[in-house]
């Protein structure tokens, strides 16, 4: 069982991103820039080129890894995932974050499987789909959303994970400032954030969906069986709604159209 004793407070999280190309390697890129001064962010490139099956973990994996109470796995092939339980135990991890930003980098049949190893060995895992539905108690969109309570992911998620901003609006009505209160892990909400100064609040949350979708998104265009939908798009409507919820009091309501010859209650009432 693995066992992280050096994670003692709530501050010291110890990362360690295991990556595999262009993906993962700007997530591990942007986290490692951009995470509280008390983190240490490691990263390890998983070897690009993997069999299918992974006979022995031992061949692709160096003696001895960077301590980690967390593990991120970025891996851009399944072959990866089979050697997360063995990453996590030579780092001592006690936490895997392995999201799914595309399907066939981590099939459904295989988190699964991955769920079950890291279970056995004490290890605590979240499968975040896509990686910017996690947030610090749940993760996933419905109807698959999924709770959880290990306090390394949650800390993690304190910082990166499902995007919060908090907007500004000046008397001309358009957006004055806008700071990240939890960015995307790739970094699509600090440049949304960027994007959204000086735009018109009315047309904010549509040029948030803009925004992300030039950043460029790297979650996948295929249609999701779950969701209906494709990774990308429901990425995008998490920045949207997140937009959304902080510029709802600023929008005109929607107009009310009386249908013809409707007669309201009130009056009916008072001519009675």
């Amino acid at each position: 069982m693995a066992a992280a004793a050096f994670f003692t407070d709530d501050l010291a999280l110890r990362v360690l991103a295991v990556t595999q190309g262009q993906w993962g390697e700007r997530i591990a890129e942007h986290i490692g820039r951009f995470h509280p001064p008390s983190w240490t962010v490691k990263r390890w490139a998983a070897p690009r080129a993997l069999p299918l099956v992974i006979d022995d973990p031992a061949d692709f994996l160096p003696p001895t890894l960077p301590a980690a109470t967390l593990i991120l796995a970025l891996g851009e092939t399944p072959a990866v995932a089979q050697l997360i339980p063995d990453v996590a135990r030579l780092a001592g991890a006690a936490a895997v974050i392995a999201p799914v930003d595309r399907n066939e980098s981590l099939p459904p049949g295989l988190a699964s499987q991955l769920q079950a190893w890291l279970t056995d060995m004490g290890i605590a895992g979240v499968f975040p789909k896509p990686f910017c539905s996690l947030t610090e108690t749940t993760f996933n969109q419905p109807p698959l959303t999924v709770a959880y309570t290990h306090p390394a992911i949650r800390q993690f998620a304190r910082h990166f994970g499902q995007p919060q901003f908090k907007i500004s609006v000046d008397g001309d009505r358009r957006v004055s400032n806008v700071e990240v209160a939890r960015d995307s892990a790739c970094g699509c909400g600090k440049h949304v954030a960027q994007g959204l100064v000086g735009c018109p609040v009315a047309e904010a949350e549509f040029e948030a969906g803009m925004l992300h979708h030039h950043f460029p998104c790297l979650a996948g265009m295929n249609q999701d069986a779950d969701y209906g939908d494709t990774l990308m798009h429901v990425s995008g409507n998490l920045v949207r709604d997140a937009v959304k919820a902080e510029i709802k009091d600023y929008l005109e309501p929607p107009p009310y159209f009386q249908p013809m010859g409707r007669v309201e209650s009130q009056q009916g009432a008072n001519d009675g």
